[in-house]
């Protein structure tokens, strides 16, 4: 299939990914509240349910950079079409077994257990090929806007499958919702097999496996050490995941804080999270509508880096469920507005025969925040002997310092600032 650069934004190929990502987030939703679900009333084992997040998580962080490397060596696109084609298979082989066997459960959590790491393992290629992918479907000035429309499918997604999840297991049971979601991704997988993306670069052929492996190390290696020589783009992969970490430790708290500050029934929990997730989706929108460049992007960038951590304080010292809300839905917006920033200037800065590698370490760095920050957080909050207030506090205050961090270093604020084309890059 040839391949020719864009010259309009909303084009076929865009298009085509987009809605392949919406649909397939639907049904990605409906598969997570249905196991949830599932897991809570047929075990009632708290421990059973984080095992089911986390082997959806491991997988997907311990592959990511594999991932990325190999989104650099082979077709982008037949990594995407191949990787729904086995989650919607997988969710759908689940799908009939509840259907079928509905009187087994414990056959039902192996497989649902052994479904949740395919689901991983497929994460961390596919992520890494479709974020490497996106700037070879628009025309380079509109990279920004593509990652917005992107994040857009990506929220409104979320927010209808979580929303109408709890609804649908009940009316429709936990095996239509797999089977539902197994023909999402199928549907996504067909779509994304009319895109058209640019060929993979040539790979030398190699005499067997061993040398085939040292390729494969030889390549990885090669992306760290592009990464290793762009300070600015180092600084700011390696300093953003701290932003994830900070506020993902503020959300795990929430129900101490609802409880014991703030007086509120737990109901708050969802209008509290509801509120960080539509400033975020704002935040993104926003992020791609003004399309900023040069110093403007750099001090913008900034400028939400600090605010962050000052909405983390305040909304420490808020008393009222309005000012929580308020303060939560800012820091929510400027996480937004970064992370879209952030992701953009990675894909455009990175040379497309390494983007993948690239982004891929992009991924696995914001993903490795949420088990961490989830584990960490109430050990701290026992030891400091639930003054959740005080955890807010030290969590805006660090993000206060990233934000003078990165404000400190010339390379970072170069490296917003961007607005050449790509560099070429290193000799394999």
């Amino acid at each position: 299939m040839s391949y020719q650069r864009p010259r309009r934004f909303l084009n076929r190929d865009f298009l085509l990914l987009w809605q392949g990502q919406f649909v397939s987030m639907l049904g990605s939703q409906a598969f997570s509240a249905a196991m949830i679900f599932w897991i809570t009333f047929q075990t009632n084992s708290a421990s059973l349910l984080g095992l089911g997040m986390l082997s959806q998580w491991v997988p997907a962080i311990l592959l990511g950079p594999f991932g990325g490397t190999l989104a650099d060596r082979m077709s982008r696109r037949w990594i995407l079409v191949l990787a729904d084609l086995v989650r919607g298979v997988a969710a759908i082989a689940l799908a009939a077994l509840v259907l079928l066997r509905p009187g087994r459960p414990a056959l039902i959590l192996g497989w649902l257990l052994v479904l949740s790491a395919i689901m991983g393992v497929c994460d961390a290629f596919f992520r890494p090929a479709i974020s490497a992918s996106i700037p070879d479907l628009v025309p380079e000035g509109d990279v920004t806007r593509a990652n917005s429309a992107n994040r857009l499918a990506l929220d409104t997604s979320s927010f209808l499958g979580q929303g109408a999840g709890g609804v649908l297991f009940r009316l429709i049971g936990p095996g239509i919702l797999f089977l539902v979601d197994g023909l999402t991704y199928i549907f996504s997988a067909f779509s994304t097999l009319l895109i058209r993306l640019p060929p993979p670069p040539p790979i030398p052929k190699t005499a067997g496996w061993r040398e085939a492996g040292a390729d494969f190390w030889r390549e990885l290696k090669l992306g760290l050490r592009y990464l290793a020589g762009r300070k600015g783009l180092r600084y700011l992969l390696f300093l953003s995941p701290l932003d994830s970490f900070f506020m993902i430790t503020i959300v795990v708290l929430l129900p101490f804080y609802l409880k014991d500050f703030l007086h509120l029934k737990p109901d708050w929990y969802g209008f509290l999270v509801a509120a960080f997730g539509g400033g975020s989706f704002l935040g993104s929108i926003v992020a791609g509508a003004t399309n900023l460049q040069g110093r403007r992007r750099t001090w913008a960038y900034l400028a939400c880096s600090g605010g962050i951590g000052v909405a983390a304080i305040a909304f420490g010292l808020a008393r009222s469920p309005w000012g929580a809300m308020t303060w939560i839905f800012l820091a929510g917006a400027m996480s937004g507005f970064n992370t879209i920033h952030a992701l953009s200037l990675a894909q455009t800065t990175t040379p497309s025969e390494l983007r993948g590698r690239v982004l891929g370490l992009f991924e696995t760095l914001g993903l490795s925040t949420m088990p961490i920050a989830a584990a960490t957080a109430g050990v701290v909050a026992d030891l400091l002997h639930h003054n959740i207030p005080l955890v807010y506090f030290g969590c805006g205050g660090a993000l206060i310092l990233v934000a003078l961090i990165q404000a400190g270093k010339r390379e970072v604020r170069e490296f917003l600032a961007h607005e050449t084309a790509p560099e070429t890059a290193p000799d394999l």
